[in-house]
């Protein structure tokens, strides 16, 4: 691991457009994947200006410091997105006050439950979703905060950085110590992150008219507000974030079997979007860009409409197949069997996602046929036998990646 660079003695603040406010986000990967995908041109200045003050930005480059991985490669000041891969850390707080506390119940302080780290390949043919389970044991680094106080290094549970970044009251700190922990512990560079409220997921989630799914068993949980029939169902807002946060009455109640149903989740939300004719609708664009804004705090570079639209354009061909869906691959931990460590096996994902390297074998469509071609002269008249499809691989879930199109929106 790096060594660490003793904090300044002075006190230091993140530079914020706004004050973000804090909230808890269980499931917030889901705002920031389909707003990068289904990002387009508003049309109109005053579209523009709604949504760009809807953006929460904070800079926290100074309290990152430069004792960090490398990045893959220097931003262009001109275009900070082109010809470069993207690691973008997704974050939830459970900072429970106004709108959420109302969903979720009011919690004094501020922890973390899902961190998802979104890989966009440099050619922007594949996006890569990595849950990090909050369970994990990991080296957390001493983080600075904008007060001027610095926590200690220690060895602690994942989400546990994101609380003692939170220690000052600002969600940016909370994000300093997650990323500086996730960036310690795995070797890749951080580019950028999203912080996004689950009050906000469900009116994008209403945007959309809802998230076809198939629900394969009856499911319940109090604590989350779940009660779900077996069955192909269109999820709404509110239905779907229960879905998300479910885990003591669901499966058998860990949080990485929470992880895989929220993979599956986003995966259906992926596939609803791509299936929306998003980009040329503009009334139903500007509603679902409107709810999908006002959630986000993010850093400046994703908090500048103009850079996050030229990222999302950039996408606009990636096939659901090349949307990629995994948990980095854990074991329970010797020391206390209700925590899990990262494996062997996630030094090697690591390592290909700081080459840009794909955790998974690119879909590629199948070459069309020239019906203008010569026939070949040594071809027979009679039909070939058709060959026997090769059966496709069982994939474990919450081991194994998943793409969005091998989540079926419709039960058998």
């Amino acid at each position: 691991m790096p060594s660490r660079r003793p904090a300044p003695a002075r006190p230091r603040t993140a530079r914020h457009a706004r004050r973000p406010e804090s909230h808890r986000v269980l499931t917030g990967v889901a705002l920031a994947v389909v707003a990068l995908l289904a990002f387009g041109v508003t049309g109109a200045a005053t579209a523009y200006t709604k949504l760009q003050g809807n953006i929460e930005s904070a800079d926290i480059t100074d309290l990152l410091g430069k004792d960090r991985p490398t990045p893959a490669a220097e931003p262009d000041p001109d275009d900070p997105n082109a010809g470069r891969a993207l690691n973008i850390l997704l974050m939830g707080s459970d900072d429970r006050s106004g709108e959420n506390a109302e969903i979720g119940g009011e919690v004094e302080g501020m922890r973390s439950d899902t961190t998802i780290l979104m890989h966009v390949s440099a050619d922007r043919q594949r996006v890569e979703l990595i849950s990090i389970p909050r369970d994990t044991l990991v080296d957390i680094p001493a983080c600075p905060r904008s007060d001027g106080t610095e926590s200690r290094a220690q060895k602690g549970q994942f989400n546990a950085a994101f609380s003692i970044g939170a220690q000052s009251g600002q969600v940016s700190d909370a994000a300093v110590c997650t990323i500086k922990t996730v960036e310690a512990n795995t070797g890749v560079f951080v580019d950028d992150f999203v912080v996004i409220d689950f009050a906000g997921f469900i009116r994008m989630v209403d945007a959309l008219g809802g998230v076809p799914m198939c629900v394969p068993e009856k499911m319940e949980d109090a604590e989350a507000g779940l009660s779900l029939e077996a069955g192909s169902q269109t999820l709404d807002g509110s239905t779907a974030l229960a879905l998300a946060r479910a885990r003591k009455e669901v499966g058998d109640g860990s949080d990485t079997s929470r992880l895989v149903r929220q993979q599956q989740l986003l995966a259906a939300m992926v596939q609803s979007v791509q299936s929306k004719n998003l980009l040329t609708d503009v009334p139903e664009l500007l509603q679902f860009l409107n709810a999908a804004t006002s959630s986000i705090t993010a850093s400046p570079n994703l908090a500048s409409i103009t850079n996050l639209s030229g990222l999302a354009f950039s996408l606009r061909g990636t096939l659901g197949g090349n949307i990629s869906f995994m948990t980095v691959p854990f074991a329970p931990a010797p020391t206390d069997r209700n925590r899990v460590v990262m494996t062997a096996e996630a030094d090697v994902l690591w390592e290909r996602v700081a080459a840009d390297q794909p955790i998974v074998e690119p879909a590629t469509p199948a070459a069309p046929t020239d019906p203008a071609a010569p026939a070949d002269p040594a071809a027979t008249d009679a039909p070939a036998a058709p060959a026997e499809p090769e059966p496709a691989p069982s994939k474990t879930p919450g081991k194994d990646p998943i793409t969005a199109d091998d989540v079926s929106t419709v039960c058998a």
